[in-house]
């Protein structure tokens, strides 16, 4: 988060990554190494944000668990007897050592990636991309003070955004102003999105998708969710970097329109009694 994320009163940006390998802050690890940290991170969205007066908070999605090396149990032997003289139960423990320590370091040389047996302990609430994006909502986004607050979500990170609409539906539509999706793999039908929330995607969310047409060009879509226009190239990884412009763009467009929507009216009424005060 940056400091200003639960503080800001004004604008709160999430990014949130696709799955596999990734973690906090990439988009992509083919363009890290490949090309460069513009195209594969998120580093240039929250430079930009910053610099535009958002809080910015870095989903970390796809850690939901740590590894830990298994405990060791060990088997007391039948042969262990406290009758045996100490001299023959240390020789014992000595042979049994050796051999230990030869067939440890057999299974080494046979697998060198196997040294030690592990477990995997899965992190408490957020043993998936679904559940890290609801409890970093409940705690965190929830809490914030932005007035409006803005999604970036690229792939599977789609899928997760629109799960927590179906977990939050009421809170998300009372906070979100605008969601910028990149070449999302949500699928609302599957999800099983009602109406509503079909309903407040089409006003409020954007598909920048992969495709050969010019950036924003329109493109057809099968489901009746938010529109989708091309992210001017037909790489899927792409996608989140190409869009960058047009998705702040978006987003300054999105709050100017709440912003006007919320001025009453000025009424032939209303300027009568403003004029009569004068």
């Amino acid at each position: 988060m940056s400091e200003d994320a639960l503080t800001n009163p004004q604008k709160l940006m999430v990014l949130i990554h696709g799955s596999g390998v990734v973690r906090a802050g990439q988009w992509a690890r083919r363009l890290i190494i490949n090309e460069d940290l513009d195209s594969g991170t998120q580093i240039p969205f929250i430079k930009r944000a910053m610099d535009e007066g958002y809080g910015v908070i870095v989903l970390n999605p796809n850690e939901n668990y740590i590894e830990v090396e298994k405990p060791k149990i060990r088997v007391k032997s039948s042969s262990d007897s406290s009758y045996e003289p100490a001299e023959k139960r240390e020789r014992k423990d000595k042979v049994s050592k050796e051999t230990k320590k030869r067939r440890d370091f057999y299974e080494k040389y046979r697998n060198p990636q196997r040294e030690k047996e592990m477990m995997q302990l899965y992190i408490r609430e957020n043993g998936s991309p679904e559940e890290h994006a609801i409890y970093v909502w409940d705690h965190f986004i929830a809490q914030s003070a932005a007035e409006n607050v803005f999604f970036v979500a690229h792939s599977y990170g789609g899928l997760a955004f629109v799960e927590l609409m179906i977990q939050r539906e009421a809170d998300v539509k009372s906070k979100v102003t605008a969601v910028a999706l990149t070449d999302s793999v949500h699928n609302v039908w599957h999800q099983e999105a009602g109406k509503t929330i079909r309903e407040w995607m089409r006003e409020n969310c954007c598909n920048w998708v992969s495709s050969s047409e010019p950036l924003d060009t329109s493109v057809e879509s099968m489901l009746p969710d938010c529109p989708r226009v091309s992210a001017g190239t037909d790489r899927h990884e792409l996608t989140s970097w190409k869009s960058f412009p047009s998705i702040f763009k978006f987003f300054t467009e999105a709050s100017e329109a709440k912003t006007s929507s919320l001025k009453p009216a000025l009424t032939r009424r209303s300027h009568r009694i403003k004029h009569e005060e004068l």
